[in-house]
């Protein structure tokens, strides 16, 4: 079976899977699916659609956008995104705007005259203070 649009091939996963909380082994719970909500978290990004058109397949969107904020949250996208630059051939991440638009809700975390709560970068992790 192909890799379906927007998904990552089986050297990619391969690449990023150990990156990732929710191991058998890790604190806490397990994930049930890494690979499927991380595909899902990428259907969004790069089809530049709404949490809410994310297809079923990828599971409820209300529960894949939360693990993607508290992942945000917990500095895990940071993390993914700092072992990869590190790889001086970056086959394994090649993001630019043509691939990954910004929905209006994205662009900063906040809605138009809110001043609390963190504000967040277009992949959603923290800036720092």
């Amino acid at each position: 079976m192909g890799v379906k649009r927007y998904e990552l091939t089986e050297a990619q996963w391969a690449r990023i899977a150990p990156l990732l909380p929710g191991k058998d082994g890790d604190p806490g719970r397990s994930g049930s699916d890494n690979r499927l909500f991380v595909n899902g978290v990428l259907w969004v990004l790069r089809s530049g659609a709404f949490w809410q058109h994310l297809p079923e397949r990828y599971g409820k969107w209300k529960t894949v956008h939360a693990r993607f904020t508290r992942w945000a949250k917990a500095g895990v996208w940071e993390k993914v995104f700092n072992d990869l630059i590190k790889d001086r051939r970056n086959e394994y991440l090649m993001l630019d705007s043509t691939l990954v638009r910004a929905h209006q809700q994205a662009t900063t975390g906040r809605g138009s005259g809110q001043k609390k709560g963190p504000r967040i970068r277009l992949w959603g992790v923290p800036e720092a203070d």
